[in-house]
């Protein structure tokens, strides 16, 4: 890649996956900086195999968040809500049986939050060293208060994603329900769903 430039890449309609983990802040503060990476390498080392099994893209992931997308990478206009709300679902899955201390079991499991939305984004490569493939626009914002606004072991998704998933047969796997009109920060008030 070195001295080739990169062009911005438009995508019509993506789906953006976010999750992080319930109380990190508290966890973080109670257990050493080495059983925080090992709990997080065990955690997004099993995410990391379930997007490569689902044909997900994984974006990043910072801290204790984790972001993927479809339709990006790949060619998923027919399922990329779906797929996501299904590796959401077993993501969810996973974290509720990722121990949070190895050697303390009495510390639990971890629990994420989960969000997503979908629409157009700007695929970039950014950086001339240390190189970011980065994902810009205002899907990547929505889709990050999605989860910023869910719950523990939640999947919390926009109407337009909620819409997107019943056009792909999600309904099949998925109860879809309203969870009313919320007010969303940056966004003002949104009608959201629940994925169930």
């Amino acid at each position: 890649m070195a001295g080739k430039k990169v062009y911005p890449e438009h995508r019509d309609c993506v789906t953006i996956f976010f999750s992080d983990i319930v109380s990190f802040t508290d966890i973080s503060s109670t257990l050493p900086p080495e059983k925080i990476s090992d709990m997080l390498d065990r955690l997004y080392s099993r995410f990391d195999n379930i997007t490569h099994d689902h044909a997900i893209f994984k974006v990043e992931t910072i801290g204790d968040a984790y972001m993927a997308v479809t339709n990006l990478v790949e060619d998923q206009k027919e399922d990329h809500a779906l797929r996501i709300a299904q590796f959401a679902k077993l993501a969810v899955q996973c974290a509720s049986e990722t121990l949070i201390d190895r050697d303390d079991p009495s510390k639990g499991y971890v629990q994420i939050r989960v969000g997503f939305h979908s629409g157009p984004v700007v695929a970039n490569v950014v950086g001339s060293r240390n190189l970011r493939y980065c994902l810009f626009g205002d899907t990547v914002n929505t889709a990050s208060r999605m989860e910023s606004n869910s719950e523990a072991g939640r999947i919390h998704c926009s109407k337009f994603s909620a819409d997107l998933l019943k056009s792909q047969g999600g309904e099949s796997e998925f109860r879809i329900t309203s969870r009313g009109v919320r007010q969303i920060k940056g966004k003002g008030d949104m009608e959201t769903f629940w994925v169930e």
